[in-house]
């Protein structure tokens, strides 16, 4: 369980930064861990979770630039910590926010950005090709299907329920529902698949995928991992390993993207600090859009 309560303040250290926390991600693996159901072992209870923030620097440790001070930054920290009003940060994992991104998007891209970018590379969709997103409601989701409209694909985003179908289309990509039996069947024949539910859906995602075509398994939100086989080229979890070891250097490039204009994360819905529960019960239910964040 969650519950709010007083901890100490948190000094940096060598190389460290302190944050003065605006806003925190929630990830649906933390309220795994909160419910002792994640993959591996992560945070020990009692713990603080949270492992993105937003906020200004109110402190450096000793070797930290001190021109840093009072910037408004986002920060991974080291998998707890973030539900808080003050963070520690390495200094390496501290990324600056530029000058018309609010704090609260750069927050909500500060993740699922870095993983939407990097899934993107991966994948590569090329003008004309159609790229099916599944969780396309999702904060990731969402921005794989910006970013897939942008290098002029054909776009077809899965989701369950009308409230997420319809941000898919306000989105600018079609829209199918996921749950309804033969849903590949009026939009089969996808160049990439974003598999990041995987069971039966992944399933049958691949079977709708055509001969040599890209398949990007970064989920399983819906049961066991897809296992793509031959006939496709599969991506999977050690690429996400990678793109995890390049984390800073594509946050600051989804928060350019979004100075520029080119992408938008989609905030559904934000709770005070003080009802984290309640944002992991939303989460949990699945009927959260895009992303969610804490405000503090």
């Amino acid at each position: 369980m969650l519950e709010l309560g007083e901890a100490p303040e948190p000094v940096p250290g060598p190389d460290e930064v302190l944050i003065r926390v605006e806003a925190a991600g929630i990830t649906f693996i933390e309220t795994q861990t909160r419910a002792g159901r994640a993959p591996k072992a992560g945070a020990v209870p009692p713990a603080v979770l949270g492992n993105g923030v937003g906020g200004t620097v109110a402190g450096v440790g000793a070797g930290g630039d001190p021109a840093l001070i009072g910037r408004t930054v986002v920060a991974s920290l080291n998998g707890t910590g973030g539900y808080a009003e003050l963070a520690v940060a390495a200094a390496r994992n501290v990324v600056l926010v530029p000058d018309g991104v609010s704090t609260l998007d750069a927050t909500a891209l500060l993740a699922d950005g870095r993983t939407a970018l990097g899934l993107h590379e991966l994948a590569a969709p090329q003008p004309g090709e159609t790229v099916l997103v599944e969780a396309a409601a999702g904060g990731v989701g969402s921005l794989l299907v910006q970013l897939a409209r942008n290098a002029g694909a054909r776009v077809v985003g899965a989701a369950s329920g009308e409230r997420k179908l319809q941000l898919i289309r306000d989105l600018g990509a079609e829209a199918v529902d996921y749950t309804v039996p033969g849903w590949t069947d009026p939009v089969k024949g996808f160049d990439v698949v974003y598999d990041g539910v995987g069971g039966t859906i992944g399933r049958e995602a691949l079977a709708a995928t055509v001969a040599g075509g890209r398949f990007v398994v970064h989920g399983a939100a819906g049961g066991p991992p897809t296992q793509t086989g031959e006939g496709v080229t599969g991506f999977g979890f050690p690429d996400l390993m990678r793109i995890g070891q390049r984390a800073p250097e594509l946050a600051a490039k989804a928060l350019q993207a979004a100075a520029e204009g080119r992408l938008r994360p989609v905030i559904g819905q934000t709770f005070p600090l003080d009802r984290a529960a309640d944002a992991h019960a939303a989460i949990e239910a699945r009927g959260t859009l895009g992303k969610t964040l804490l405000i503090v």
